[in-house]
Order: structure tokens, then C-alpha cells, then sequence
């Protein structure tokens, strides 16, 4: 085989030049040392990658990856292609912005099944509707390893992209719009991963899907900066460890961050905005820290804790809800201090017999209704704050004594259980609770 240099200036003729001339036993001899080899061949491959310009209409856009090498750019034109497309070979498909890959409604537009490839800059559109066929935009492999998704518009596919099985991907900055012919339920996600241990999603918009991002059965990746809208759920974990959820912006979805049957998750700096129901939502989420995430803007919970157990909750603005927190079904042993209830209609809901203390080393959370004192100045109220009382539990278990809330039966209770604490049965207890707003500590995106 004849090598040849592609010419991209003086110094890279020179290096290439000796790559050229580098002897065969050498390459040969360099099989004994395994780092040798790998730098060898990523070396090689990025001296001898040609760009081949693709245009519509003159070949077919398969045909162009089944003749490129290991490691070409196959840089795109504008103009419309015509899918499906499968790269089965190292190499880097570029678009030119104005570039795009239909797949005229019919399975996958685009399929990736070779490592280290690279999407870039392209604009992919009309998968099929088949759920159980997985239609997709772009449909990476397990076979995948390492793909870099970065800088496309995905639009009218069913899912965006699907990571189903490849280490180390990255997917990056792309603008994803769901199908928004379909009902809510019968959408895909606008990034759906399954077993993708190490990889990365960052910095990607995600409008009219199902969940802006669906993840289950995976490790150690991490979701941050991206920005979500009208979704049912912007974030939704399923049997996914040891990963972090940082700097992202959930607007106008159902629920924000629906963390289940997960464990070991690092969840802060998020924000939740004008989402319908939920802010955060643990199902079975465990030996978690939820930090600095901001929950604004009316959502029926801020937070709702569901059988969690074993973590922590810090540092959390939660704003205008009509229940802060709402803690049930066994949740144990979860630290919870120097939050923010600002003006939620039910600062938190809890039906229970245990006594649970949200504080932690004498410091507990700030509550706008506190109306409490602090003669000694430490910025914590001179008496515990109790969140519920004996009315709020009766109306809890009995909807319909809502009509008595002002009745001269309810208001002796409420002055007895003042004059008697050991009439409370059970309930959360702040020992340390904040006077001054711990809300300008904390940044978040908004």
C-alpha cells in the first residue's frame, strides 16, 4: 500500500513524512509493548486521515462510508442525504451546518457501530415511530465505544439519541425537539441510555419528548448543563450508580429530577422552574447528597421522598410550592439541613408516628413562617420549629374536617398541643432552625 501526506502545512509534512518512513519492523517489533502499539496506531490514524468532500446526489451518502478508511472526515455539503446510514468504521461524518440526513420516516436515521467515531454539526431528522424497534436519530452500539455526538440538531425523531451499551460516549451540545405529532406517552426520549457506563451527556437542549434524559442499568456518568422543556420528566434515573446530576435547568415539564431505584448520586446545582408536580423525586434512592438545587415556581411538591434512605439534603432552595417536602413510606436516616422553605403553602408533609430531626451539628433549615427570636444573637431561634401540628395531620388522614379548619374545636386543639408539646404524635422536629435566609449563598443556573 502507497502512504501519501495530505498537505496541512510544513510541520505536518514533516511528521508525516517520517511516519512514512517509519520501518515496518519497528511497527512489528512495537506489538510486544501494548502502550507503544495503542499510541502507534491512534498516531497513524490521525496522520494519514484524509477529508473527502461529500455532496448530495453525486454518490450516496453509505457508499461514501463504505469507501472511506479507518480515521477520514467525511465532510458533508449542504444539501439532504437519505438514511438509514450505518458507520461501521472509525471515522468523523461533518457536517457543514447546513447539511442534513433524513430518514423519511422509516427506523433508525443513523447508526453507530464502530468506536471512536464522530457526528458533528448536522442536522438529522424524520425516524421512524416504532417504539419497540428503538427509532431513533442517531442509534449508537455497544460496539461504540468512545462516539462524540457534538453540535447536531436532532428534530421529528421519535428518540434523539440512543446510547444503548458503548463506554466513554459523549454527547454533547446538540439541540434535540421531539415528535410533537404524537401523545406525550407514545414519544421517545430525547436521550436514552441504557448501560453506558463513563459516559458523558452535557450541554444539550431537549424540547417535546417523553424524558429529556432516560437512563437505566448504568454507572458513573455524568449529566450536567443541560437545559429541558415541556418533557414529562427532564431527568428520570432507573437502577443507575455512582453518577452525577450538576447545573442543569428543568422549565415547564411534569417532574424535574425523578431519581429511582438508584443509589450513590450526586445531584446539585440544578434548577427547577415552573415544572407541574415534582422538583425532585426519590423512589428507593439512597446513600445520595442533594445540594444547592433550586425549586421555584409552583409545583404541587418540591420534593417528594418516597422509601430514600441514607441521604443527604443541603443547602436546597425550595420556593413557592405548595408542599416543600412531602416525606412518607419509611424513609429513614436522611440528614436534612440548612435548606430554604420559602412561602410554600405547606412547608412539609410527613404522616407518621417517628420522631424526625432535621438538623445537623446544631444547624437545621430556614423557614419564612418562623416567627421566632434569637436574643442570643447565633442566627438559630431560641425554641425548635415543629413544621405540623395535630390539625394539619387530622385534615392529612380526613380530607373532608377541612371544613372545620376555623372552628372553635380545631382552634382549642391548636392552643392545647402549644401549651403541651408532648401532645404532638410524632412528626419532624427542627432543634436548630436558621433566622436569616441561607438563599443568596447558594448559585445555581437559572
Amino acid at each position: 500500500m502507497v502512504l501519501s501526506c495530505p498537505a496541512h502545512g510544513d510541520a505536518w509534512q514533516d511528521v508525516c513524512q517520517a511516519r512514512v518512513n517509519t520501518p515496518v519492523s519497528l511497527i512489528r517489533k512495537c506489538r510486544a509493548e501494548t502502550l507503544l502499539c495503542f499510541s502507534l496506531v491512534l498516531f497513524t490514524q490521525w496522520i494519514f486521515a484524509a477529508v473527502v468532500d461529500v455532496a448530495p446526489g453525486r454518490t450516496s451518502l453509505q457508499t461514501a462510508i463504505a469507501n472511506a478508511a479507518r480515521g477520514d472526515i467525511l465532510q458533508l455539503q449542504d444539501g439532504i442525504y437519505y438514511g438509514p446510514v450505518v458507520i461501521d468504521r472509525s471515522l468523523t461524518l461533518l457536517g457543514s451546518g447546513n447539511s442534513i440526513i433524513d430518514g423519511a420516516g422509516k427506523g433508525r436515521v443513523v447508526t453507530v457501530t464502530a468506536v471512536d467515531t464522530i457526528v458533528r454539526h448536522i442536522s438529522i431528522r424524520n425516524s421512524g415511530i416504532d417504539l419497540s424497534e428503538e427509532d431513533s436519530g442517531i442509534f449508537v452500539t455497544k460496539e461504540a465505544d468512545r462516539a462524540l455526538i457534538e453540535d447536531n440538531m436532532l428534530n421529528d425523531n421519535l428518540i434523539g439519541i440512543y446510547l444503548k451499551g458503548p463506554d466513554d460516549a459523549i454527547v454533547r451540545n446538540n439541540r434535540i425537539t421531539g415528535k410533537t405529532d404524537l401523545r406525550m406517552n407514545e414519544r421517545g426520549n430525547g436521550i436514552h441510555l441504557w448501560n453506558t457506563p463513563g459516559s458523558i451527556i452535557e450541554g444539550n437542549h431537549v424540547r417535546y419528548g417523553r424524558d429529556g434524559i432516560f437512563v437505566t442499568t448504568s454507572n458513573n456518568n455524568i449529566f450536567r448543563n443541560n437545559h429541558f422543556q415541556d418533557l414529562r420528566f427532564a431527568i428520570h434515573y432507573m437502577y443507575t450508580n455512582n453518577s452525577e446530576i450538576s447545573g442543569n435547568t428543568s422549565r415547564n415539564n411534569h417532574i424535574a429530577y425523578a431519581l429511582m431505584f438508584s443509589s450513590h448520586l450526586n445531584v446539585f446545582n440544578n434548577h427547577s422552574i415552573d415544572d407541574r408536580d415534582r422538583g425532585l423525586f426519590f423512589n428507593y434512592a439512597n446513600y445520595s447528597t442533594v445540594s444547592r438545587n433550586r425549586v421555584e415556581g409552583g409545583p404541587e411538591k418540591c420534593i417528594f421522598i418516597y422509601n430514600s434512605n441514607f441521604n443527604r439534603i443541603e443547602g436546597n432552595i425550595l420556593k413557592q410550592c405548595q408542599i416543600g417536602i412531602h416525606f412518607t413510606a419509611g424513609s429513614e436516616d436522611n440528614q436534612i439541613s440548612g435548606n430554604a422553605f420559602i412561602a410554600n403553602q405547606t412547608q412539609v408533609k410527613y404522616i407518621g408516628t417517628r420522631h424526625l430531626e432535621w438538623s445537623v451539628n446544631g444547624q437545621g433549615n430556614y423557614w419564612s413562617d418562623n416567627m421566632a427570636f434569637d436574643l442570643d444573637g447565633d442566627n438559630i431561634a431560641d425554641k425548635p420549629y415543629q413544621p405540623n401540628n395535630l390539625v394539619d395531620r387530622i385534615i392529612w388522614r380526613h380530607p373532608v374536617t377541612k371544613i372545620l379548619v376555623n372552628s372553635p374545636a380545631f382552634k382549642l386543639l391548636q392552643w392545647a398541643q402549644s401549651q403541651f408539646p408532648s401532645l404532638y404524635p410524632g412528626g419532624v422536629i427542627d432543634s436548630a432552625p436558621l433566622m436569616q435566609n441561607p438563599e443568596v449563598k447558594y448559585h445555581v443556573n437559572g
